[in-house]
């Protein structure tokens, strides 16, 4: 005897089945198991969900930050890789573009003549590795983006009461969201692969969405030749003004 199955039934049949395909993306099938697959972190609350995500950057060798900052009232745009003996990577401003590079204490700066204004050495300047001398008042202000446990310190941080959100996706990795203040206080996106490295975060107020990226991933970090280097001994050009120049954005660039 051959079974029937009326055309209504089959397309109510394939709806369903579109329908549960689609959920599954946001890791809540039909009858499936959403943490199946996972480190499991998804079943914890949303303040053991921080903690571990906290911990395990706290333990990494390194990582790549990519994204927006909003501090001290600028806006910047930065794209670094950072470990615990300094960084590389390009910082982007309203006003200037520049890169910088850090091998242990030594600090290096890189930006076109413009970025030193009307510096009588500012012709020299462009295109060149800069040493900038720990002395210098600028010093503090650039070491703090090729700062890891700085950087991390500042970024990582969620203001208000902590609920876990939705399951989600950064890039191909599945993740968790545990999000501050009914998201005011900021959102944090943690991996449900793997170690559960923070993956995003959404500052509150607006003030920034940097993701998080190739934890652990070795990286070259390597002083510049030194035909690309200009050395100033103890103090950076100044400006015919006579002021040094800097960024102006303080020490801790992802702080408030």
């Amino acid at each position: 005897m051959t079974a029937y199955f009326p055309a209504a039934r089959l397309r109510r049949a394939a709806f369903i089945g579109a329908l549960c395909a689609g959920l599954a993306v946001t890791g809540t099938g039909c009858g499936d198991d959403p943490d199946e697959g996972t480190n499991g972190i998804g079943k914890l609350s949303a303040d053991k969900i921080e903690a571990k995500a906290k911990a395990a950057a706290t333990e990494a060798d390194s990582v790549h930050l990519s994204g927006t900052l909003v501090s001290g009232g600028k806006s910047f745009t930065l794209d670094m890789r950072l470990k615990s003996d300094g960084g590389s990577g390009e910082v982007k401003s309203q006003d200037d573009t520049f890169q910088l590079l850090r091998v242990g204490e030594q600090l290096y700066l890189k930006a076109s003549a413009a970025f030193w204004g009307q510096s009588d050495s500012a012709g020299k300047l462009g295109d060149k590795y800069v040493k900038v001398p720990e002395g210098d008042p600028s010093y503090k202000q650039f070491r703090g983006f090729t700062d890891m446990d700085v950087l991390l310190d500042g970024l990582l941080g969620l203001e208000g009461r902590l609920a876990k959100g939705s399951y989600t996706k950064v890039g191909h990795t599945r993740a968790v969201q545990v999000t501050a203040d009914a998201g005011k206080g900021g959102k944090l996106s943690v991996s449900l692969e793997g170690t559960p490295y923070p993956l995003l975060m959404e500052r509150a107020g607006g003030a920034g969405r940097v993701e998080l990226a190739e934890w652990g991933k070795a990286f070259p970090l390597d002083p510049p030749a030194q035909d690309q280097t200009v050395d100033y001994g103890s103090q950076l050009p100044t400006t015919k003004e006579g002021e040094t120049k800097g960024s102006g954005q303080g020490s801790n660039p992802a702080g408030p």
